[in-house]
């Protein structure tokens, strides 16, 4: 008798070797190790690349086991609860296309596509039981892998014309399908096996339509709270109703535009509205009665931010308002007075590494016209130190102040109200893959960085991967709580811009290791990637946002 052969596998999980017959699934390890994790395992990275339970080890693997506390474990509960609405809106209201859009409010903004019918609460709390309904039957994700011009067959005749475009354009030979309970679908990532893993989720009645409610990776119990954000909600309503006018709202109909040759009048079309939109900020400054004359200026990384001060800079000066600058990094407090985090390193991201009386005191003589000097702070000493620079406001001028902490109101808590315009940038991005696959807001601001921090700093992309969840937790801390004190919401998103980063961050990603933990999500926006056809950056301006992020911008940048 041939004795079957086995392979070794290293499970991180246990920290241990274990040898299994060849062709052995995850699952199946699983069940013979009695794994368990704190919540159900939803996924697995085999040798740091994500799999699903259904994969069989034919070779020699490390594997680490995931749950809802792993980013990747998330993103599978997320797109396999989408699914799930999906098919009960298809039972329910079979004549109606259900989209699926942004992320806002804690939640994803769902709607019917195309129907002025607004979401009644009967209709809502109808989807939430047929739902239910779906995951106590345990329904299986049915993964299949076939022709991508069946695919295409198969999505044109379910009336899913954005799926088929989106497939056309990407050119390869096979393309992976779900099904669930007999309908089919496509997701850009894996699923969970079966509905049955799905338990935690909620509807909300928003605008006219709803926010599909989900669990977060630090509590996977319940579902996240709802935080307005109405002015974000309006930002992304107004960028849509704008996509859909020039017929440009999903990533084929981008490729479409690459490929046929009008790509050149979008992207004219996209920086004269980005344009316009500053102007009608400096406009707001001006006609406002008394004129603010302090400008605070904030967004997450890589929001193009830096980009969009200056850009408003120049749309002040039209209007005869002479804007000057201050750098909150020169209001640090001395090295030796520097909060310190949990894990008692410096904390330069908190508030209170700032001076907050000084910068007060100084804004408040400015105001008076006054002449005061500003300090300057010696990052190698960790000092603050004075070197003759003075400033001075007249008239027509105006002091414009760039940074994270700029909408907090502890920044200027001694300025009055009507001394102040509030901006908020951030990259929300309007562009989805298709109707049930959008593309998020973060993913858009970690490949600028991505990109810039090469270009610029010499990082490579295994190091900016690696410390962007450090990142985002500073966003949700000390920027993403204040964006609706904004008066008014600028989105530096740029409709083409993902085309035209794809030929930079490419050859950054593939770059990463195998070997480390970070490839994983390397692999992931490889993958986004291959859905993209490369749009040539000659016909970029030199003032465009994107210009903050690779070489050729008119701006000069500290």
């Amino acid at each position: 008798m041939i004795k079957q052969r086995e392979i070794e596998v290293i499970i991180q999980n246990t920290d241990q070797r274990h040898k299994f017959p060849l062709g052995t699934s995850l699952d199946e390890i699983i069940a013979e190790l009695k794994i368990k994790l704190k919540y159900p395992i939803i996924g697995a990275m085999v040798n740091n690349k994500l799999k699903e339970l259904d994969y069989a080890i034919f070779k020699p693997k490390t594997i680490k086991f995931i749950d809802l506390t792993h980013p990747d474990g998330m993103r599978m509960y997320v797109r396999s609860l989408s699914f799930i609405l999906i098919r009960a809106a298809k039972n329910l209201f079979p004549n109606r296309r259900l989209t699926i859009e942004h992320s806002v409010s804690n939640g994803y903004y769902c709607e019917f596509e195309g129907d002025n019918k607004e979401l009644s609460i009967e209709d809502i709390i109808a989807l939430q039981k047929e739902m239910r309904l779906i995951i106590d039957s345990n329904f299986p994700f049915v993964r299949e892998e076939i022709l991508t011009e069946e695919a295409i067959a198969l999505f044109e005749k379910h009336g899913s014309q954005n799926k088929a475009d989106l497939f056309k354009t990407r050119k390869l030979l096979y393309t992976s399908v779900y099904i669930l309970d007999g309908v089919p679908d496509y997701f850009y990532g894996y699923l969970a096996p079966s509905t049955a893993y799905i338990n935690i989720f909620d509807l909300y009645k928003y605008y006219n339509g709803m926010l599909l409610r989900v669990p977060t990776i630090s509590n996977p119990d319940q579902v996240a709270p709802i935080v307005i954000q109405d002015k974000m909600f309006e930002i992304f309503q107004e960028h849509k109703r704008w996509n859909e006018i020039i017929k440009v709202d999903t990533v084929g109909q981008l490729n479409q535009a690459t490929e046929n040759g009008t790509i050149s009048d979008l992207i004219m079309v996209s920086e004269a509205l980005q344009e316009k939109k500053m102007a009608a900020i400096a406009d707001l400054i001006n006609d406002r009665n008394p004129m603010p004359r302090i400008i605070l200026i904030s967004g997450p990384t890589s929001s193009g931010k830096t980009t969009s001060a200056k850009r408003l800079e120049v749309q002040l000066k039209v209007l005869g308002i002479f804007p000057q600058t201050i750098s909150l990094d020169n209001y640090f407090v001395n090295r030796i007075d520097t909060p310190k985090d949990k894990n008692g390193e410096y904390d330069f991201e908190n508030i209170k590494a700032l001076d907050i009386a000084l910068f007060n005191k100084q804004l408040l003589q400015l105001l008076k016209g006054e002449e005061v000097e500003v300090p300057r702070f010696n990052f190698g000493t960790g000092e603050r130190f004075y070197a003759g620079d003075f400033l001075h406001l007249d008239s027509k001028s105006v002091l414009v102040i760039e940074g994270i902490h700029a909408l907090n109101p502890l920044l200027t808590n001694k300025i009055p109200s009507n001394a102040k315009f509030k901006v908020y940038v951030s990259a929300l991005t309007a562009l989805c893959m298709d109707e049930h696959n959008r593309i998020p807001t973060t993913d858009n601001r970690l490949i600028r960085r991505i990109v810039r921090d090469h270009q610029y700093r010499g990082y490579s992309a295994q190091e900016t991967i690696k410390r962007w969840p450090s990142v985002r937790r500073g966003e949700e801390k000390y920027i993403f709580p204040f964006q609706e004190e904004a008066d008014v919401m600028y989105n530096s998103a740029l409709l083409f811009e993902l085309g035209v980063l794809k030929q930079y961050a490419e050859p950054i990603l593939r770059e990463v290791s195998p070997k480390t933990p970070e490839y994983a999500e390397a692999a992931r926006l490889l993958k986004f990637f291959t859905y993209l056809s490369s749009i040539p950056e000659k016909e970029i301006p030199p003032t465009s946002i994107l210009r903050e992020f690779l070489f050729g911008s008119s701006f000069r940048y500290h």
